[in-house]
C-alpha cells in the first residue's frame, strides 16, 4: 500500500471516529504528539502523588486516612496505564522517566503548590480532580485506542477523588468557623491554578489545533476552562463559599459566567520550573527512584530466571 493510501486511510478512521491502534499507520507528528501529551499525563499523575502524599500520616481520621490512601494509590495506578499507553508508540518507560527525573519532561503545573492544611487536601480533590475530569472525559474518545481505553477506568476513579474532595470541603464549610475559614483560604489560593490546568488560552496554544484536527482531543482549552467555571461557582454557593475572582459575573446573553484569566505570566513562570515546588517535586521523585532501585532489579532478576525455565521446560 502506497503512502497516498495509508494516509487515506489514516483519515477515514478519524472520519469515522474509529480507533487508531498501535500497528496502525500514522503520521509521525502524530505518534510524537501522543507521546509528548500522554508521558506528560503520566507524569502527572505521579507528581500528583506527592502534595497529597504528605497528608496521609496527618488526616484527622482513620477513615480520612485510609481515603486518602486509597486515592493515592489510584493516582500511582494511572501513572502506570498512561506510560503502558505511551510504550505501545515506541517510547520505553525508561526514556519517560529519565525526562522527568531530569526535569526535561513537563507534567501539570498544578502540583508545583504547596498544600498548607487539610483544607487544601479537599480543595485538590473538589478542584483539581473536578478539573481533570473535566478535561479527562473528552480523552475517553481521543482517537488512540490505547489512551482512550486507559481514560475510561481512570475517569471512573477521579469521579470517586472529586467526591472525596468535596466531601472534606462539606465538613469544613459546615463546621466551626475556623473550619470554614480554613475551605475558604483553600479555594482562594487553588481556584486561579485549576484554572491554569486547562492550558493557555487558544489563542496562546500551540498544540490545540493538530490535537483537535487528529481527535486526540474534542475540546480547547478554554471551553473546557468555561464549562468548570459554570459548574464550580453552583458547588461553592452551595457551600456558603465565596469565588476570589471579582470579575465573575453572570452573563445572561451566553448563559454562563464571565470571569478573570489567571496570571498568564505564572503559569510559564512555573512550567519552566520556578513554581513554589519545583524543586522539592523533582528531589522527591529522584529520591524514590533511587530508593526502589533494589526492588526494579530483584523484580527484573525474577523476570529472567522465570523466562529462563520456562524455555528450559
Amino acid at each position: 500500500m502506497g503512502r497516498v493510501n495509508v494516509e487515506e486511510v489514516f483519515e477515514a478512521k478519524l472520519a469515522k471516529n474509529d480507533f487508531i491502534e498501535p500497528k496502525d499507520w500514522m503520521p509521525e507528528n502524530y505518534r510524537k504528539h501522543l507521546i509528548r501529551q500522554i508521558s506528560q499525563h503520566a507524569h502527572s499523575e505521579i507528581l500528583g502523588m506527592l502534595p497529597e502524599g504528605n497528608w496521609i500520616s496527618r488526616a484527622p481520621s482513620l477513615r480520612a486516612k485510609l481515603v486518602l490512601l486509597a486515592k493515592v494509590q489510584d493516582e500511582g495506578g494511572h501513572g502506570l496505564y498512561l506510560y503502558t499507553a505511551a510504550e505501545s508508540l515506541g517510547i520505553s518507560r525508561d526514556e519517560m522517566l529519565n525526562a522527568l527525573l531530569t526535569g526535561k519532561a513537563k507534567y501539570s503545573s498544578i502540583f508545583n503548590y504547596p498544600t498548607l492544611s487539610w483544607a487544601d487536601v479537599g480543595a485538590v480533590g473538589w478542584l483539581v480532580d473536578g478539573a481533570a475530569i473535566m478535561n479527562q472525559v473528552m480523552l475517553q474518545r481521543s482517537s488512540y485506542g490505547p489512551y482512550s481505553r486507559a481514560m475510561v477506568r481512570i475517569c471512573k476513579e477521579e469521579s470517586f477523588h472529586q467526591r472525596q474532595g468535596y466531601e472534606i470541603m462539606t465538613h469544613l464549610s459546615f463546621g466551626t468557623p475556623e473550619q470554614k475559614a480554613m475551605a475558604q483560604d483553600a479555594l482562594n489560593r487553588w481556584w486561579f491554578p485549576t484554572l491554569m490546568m486547562f492550558g493557555p488560552p487558544d489563542r496562546e496554544s500551540p498544540n490545540s489545533e493538530n490535537a483537535l484536527k487528529w481527535r486526540i482531543k474534542r475540546e480547547t482549552n478554554d471551553q473546557l476552562r468555561q464549562r468548570f467555571v459554570n459548574q464550580t461557582v453552583i458547588q461553592a454557593e452551595y457551600l456558603g463559599l465565596t469565588i476570589p475572582d471579582k470579575g465573575l459575573v453572570w452573563n445572561e446573553a451566553k448563559k454562563a459566567y464571565d470571569f478573570s484569566e489567571p496570571d498568564w505570566a505564572e503559569f510559564k513562570n512555573v512550567i519552566k520550573g520556578n513554581g513554589p515546588c519545583n524543586k522539592e517535586r523533582l528531589v522527591s521523585r529522584n529520591k524514590s527512584h533511587k530508593d526502589g532501585e533494589w526492588v526494579r532489579a530483584a523484580a527484573a532478576a525474577y523476570g529472567k530466571k522465570q523466562m529462563e525455565a520456562s524455555l528450559a521446560a
